[in-house]
C-alpha cells in the first residue's frame, strides 16, 4: 500500500511538473506574440496591385487595365470605342481600296492602261494627262529623263475622253482621301489605348491607397487569460484605429 502511495505521489508530481512547463513555455509564446502582435497583414494576403500591369493591359487591349483594378465600370467605355474605332478603320479601308480599283478598272476599259504591277505614281501621271506621249514631252522639257515611260514596256495609255480622264481622277482623288483617313483612325486608336493606360494608373493607385488605409486602421492582438499560475485561454482583439 505505501508502494501504491509513494507511486502515486511521484505521479501527481510529475503531472505537475510537466503542465507547470508546458505553462510557462505557453506563457512564454503568448508573450513574444503581445510583445509582437499578430496584424492584419500577417493573415491577409497581400492585395495591392500593379501600376505597371494595369498600363501594360490597356496598352495591350483598352479597359483591361480598368478590369485589373476592379473598375471596368470605367474601363468598359475604352474597350467599347477601340471596337468602334477599329471598325471605322476597316470600313475605310474596305471603301477606299473599292473606289481605287474601280477607278483602274475604268481608266483600263477608257484609256487602255495597264494596271498591273505598277506605282502609286504611275496612277497620279495616269489622270494628269491625255496619253503616255503627252506626259514624255512634259518630263522631257522638265528635263528629267529618268520620269519618262516606255510605252512598249506595258506603259501606253491613251484616254477616249477628257471627260473620262477627269472622272477617273476624281475618282482617285476620292479614294485616297478614304485611304488616308484610315490613317487618322489608328492615331485615334493609339490615343485611346494611351487614355487607357493613364486611367487604369490612377485607378489602381487609388485602390492601393484603400489597401492601405484599410490594412492600417485593423489590427489583430492577442494576449493571455490567466488566473494566478492556471492559464484559462487566449483573447484575439481586432482593434480599429480612428
Amino acid at each position: 500500500m505505501k508502494n501504491i502511495t509513494i507511486v502515486l505521489l511521484f505521479f501527481v508530481c510529475g503531472v505537475s511538473l510537466f503542465a507547470q512547463e508546458k505553462y510557462f513555455h505557453l506563457r512564454s509564446e503568448l508573450t513574444r506574440s503581445i510583445e509582437s502582435p499578430v496584424t492584419i497583414q500577417d493573415i491577409v494576403p497581400e492585395t495591392k496591385k500593379s501600376g505597371t500591369k494595369a498600363v501594360l493591359y490597356s496598352l495591350l487591349l483598352p479597359g483591361m487595365g480598368e478590369l485589373y483594378a476592379d473598375r471596368f465600370d470605367q474601363g468598359r467605355y475604352s474597350l467599347i470605342a477601340e471596337g468602334g474605332l477599329w471598325l471605322t478603320y476597316f470600313s475605310f479601308q474596305q471603301y477606299g481600296d473599292w473606289i481605287r480599283n474601280d477607278a483602274r478598272k475604268f481608266a483600263a476599259s477608257h484609256a487602255g492602261a495597264s494596271t498591273s504591277g505598277k506605282n502609286d505614281q504611275y496612277f497620279v501621271d495616269l489622270g494628269n494627262f491625255n496619253d503616255t506621249y503627252e506626259y514624255n514631252e512634259k518630263q522631257l522639257r522638265d528635263r528629267e529623263l529618268e520620269n519618262v515611260y516606255d510605252p512598249k514596256a506595258g506603259y501606253f495609255w491613251k484616254w477616249d475622253s477628257e471627260f473620262n480622264r477627269r472622272e477617273y481622277r476624281a475618282m482617285r482623288v476620292s479614294s485616297e482621301r478614304v485611304l488616308n483617313n484610315s490613317k487618322f483612325i489608328i492615331a485615334s486608336i493609339v490615343v485611346n489605348r494611351i487614355i487607357s493606360a493613364i486611367n487604369a494608373a490612377r485607378l489602381v493607385r487609388e485602390y492601393n491607397s484603400r489597401v492601405n488605409d484599410e490594412l492600417g486602421s485593423w489590427r489583430l492582438e492577442s494576449s493571455l487569460i490567466d488566473n494566478g499560475l492556471r492559464p484559462d485561454g487566449m483573447k484575439l482583439s481586432i482593434i480599429h484605429s480612428f
